[in-house]
């Protein structure tokens, strides 16, 4: 293997944190027009992280342009640590978060998508810091790194080994939108842009403010759960419209976001015919039948919007909460109308099961995704045959393609590793003083970024009172989850750092 190209490295990371100073200037323009007082805190914020990347940029100029995949992975890494430092900005110099865990553990929940919180009272924070939780969601949805790829050809640089690292398992840089990947991350960041806005529109008219509709768009499209509101979308139970609204674009962001963009184009079939969309539209519907059947019988909703309470009224409630919470979990986006892990033992236990499912490849959700079990599932079906027929040819077939043994292995890898990791976890917040099933539900939410967990850091409750040291280590599961896995431990292996 080749030197390590630190300069480019360091370079790039100087034109993240530029990206990312982008971002807190536009929310001080929000401090500004809802005059929450803190716009020359937050435009401190930009001043800094806009010059520290500029002199990143001037003293590391003129880099090597090529770019290895051990460059590649030090890139993200590094990048994502640097969004994440700089982020912390706004809430430091506004003061709304006191100390360096939560400061950590709020800002990775961010751009992690995780949607997990420590703030106990979100609406008396300022509108801009409501504002910049969101955005945190936001960029590091569709991956601040893609928005770099986008541009990085202007520079002559190119990025196709940034793409991979960052989305080793998103099943989109083998089957891109254009031959140049530069391309396809424009045309991706176009689709998430315009989802965004779509969104933010059907909600206003559907009764939220704007402030609200903007605010839960960026975080529902990015699959992450930062919400406006202490109650998150149970604040809404009494507009059932919204909920509907978010559940269907939750919907959306879980599928893969080439398939989205073939169906804008006129090849609607390519969605309708693609093996793991037809799985994950049929799990989405199998789980909610069972979860409206056993609310409907079970647990009583509130009702009291309808004239007829006792019937299409509690069959609604009972649909739309199973709807919204199923979808809300198997995209780990975390929003939540109400306290899922209170209904019944059985459904605590099914939500438990939904967190290591995952959406679509090459969506915004965290997990372990569709694709990844079905050809573990396929590819132990075929064990059973093989066994009878040990010199049969039975070749792996996935999406009309065989499916090369190197993917197989690398997925029982990555499941294998995800598991260690969930047990591993869970075992070290147990030691922090949580119980049983908190510490498995806290793995399993910060691991997949699903967002709320179980016990005494469930649907109802948030992070604020778990120690500083479980904060530190949830957030360390959120980024190695929403890197999935491999990008970010691979630099704790002695090889990568070897110079062949």
């Amino acid at each position: 293997m080749s030197k390590l190209n630190y300069r480019l490295i360091s370079y790039l990371t100087g034109l993240l944190l530029i990206f990312n100073s982008g971002a807190i200037l536009l929310t001080s323009v929000v401090s500004y027009v809802y005059n929450d007082g803190f716009f020359l805190n937050i435009f401190k914020s930009f001043i800094i992280c806009f010059i520290l990347g500029l002199l990143i940029m001037f003293f590391f100029k003129n880099p090597s342009k090529i770019i290895n995949r051990r460059d590649g992975y030090l890139i993200v890494i590094i990048g994502w640590l640097a969004m994440v430092f700089s982020g912390t900005l706004p809430y430091i110099f506004t003061e709304t978060i006191a100390n360096i865990p939560d400061l950590i553990f709020e800002t990775i929940s961010g751009y992690t998508t995780t949607g997990s919180s420590v703030i106990n009272d979100v609406e008396s924070l300022p509108k801009s810091i409501i504002f910049w939780r969101s955005m945190t969601h936001w960029l590091g949805g569709m991956g601040i790194i893609v928005l770099a790829i986008a541009i990085l050809p202007l520079l002559g640089i190119g990025g196709m080994q940034l793409f991979s690292a960052e989305a080793p398992g998103s099943g989109i840089s083998g089957d891109k939108i254009h031959p140049r990947i530069s391309n396809t991350a424009k045309r991706l960041w176009l689709i998430y842009i315009v989802l965004t806005l779509i969104e933010t529109v059907l909600l206003k008219l559907s009764g939220m403010n704007f402030f609200d509709a903007i605010n839960h768009s960026m975080s529902n499209i990015a699959t992450g759960g930062f919400s406006t509101k202490n109650e998150s979308l149970s604040f809404w139970n009494s507009m059932p419209q919204v909920q509907y609204i978010i559940a269907f674009f939750m919907i959306l962001a879980g599928t893969n976001f080439l398939l989205i963009y073939l169906s804008l184009i006129g090849k609607f079939k390519k969605l309708i015919s693609n093996t793991e969309f037809i799985w994950y539209f049929a799990s989405i519907s199998f789980f909610v039948l069972i979860t409206t059947f056993i609310l409907y019988n079970n647990v009583e909703l509130n009702t009291t919007n309808f004239d007829h309470p006792q019937v299409f009224g509690k069959l609604e409630a009972s649909f739309r909460h199973a709807l919204f919470q199923v979808v809300a979990v198997i995209t780990t986006t975390g929003f939540v109308t109400a306290d899922f892990a209170g209904w019944t033992p059985f459904l605590t236990m099914l939500f438990f099961v939904l967190m290591f499912f995952g959406a679509s490849s090459g969506s915004t959700s965290g997990g372990i995704k569709i694709s990844r079990h079905l050809i573990l599932l396929k590819n132990g079906f075929l064990e059973f045959k093989r066994s009878l027929h040990p010199n049969a040819v039975l070749p792996l077939r996935y999406n009309h393609s065989v499916v090369k043994k190197e993917v197989v292995v690398n997925i029982l890898a990555f499941l294998m590793l995800y598991l260690i990791l969930f047990i591993i976890g869970a075992f070290v917040l147990s030691t922090q003083g949580l119980d049983f099933i908190s510490s498995i539900g806290g793995s399993a939410a910060s691991i997949g970024n699903v967002g709320p967990a179980l016990g005494s850091i469930g649907p109802s409750f948030n992070y604020a009172d778990i120690t500083g040291f479980a904060k530190i280590w949830c957030a360390f599961l959120m980024l190695v989850g929403r890197l999935e896995l491999f990008t970010f431990l691979i630099i704790f292996t002695p090889y990568f750092w070897k110079n062949v």
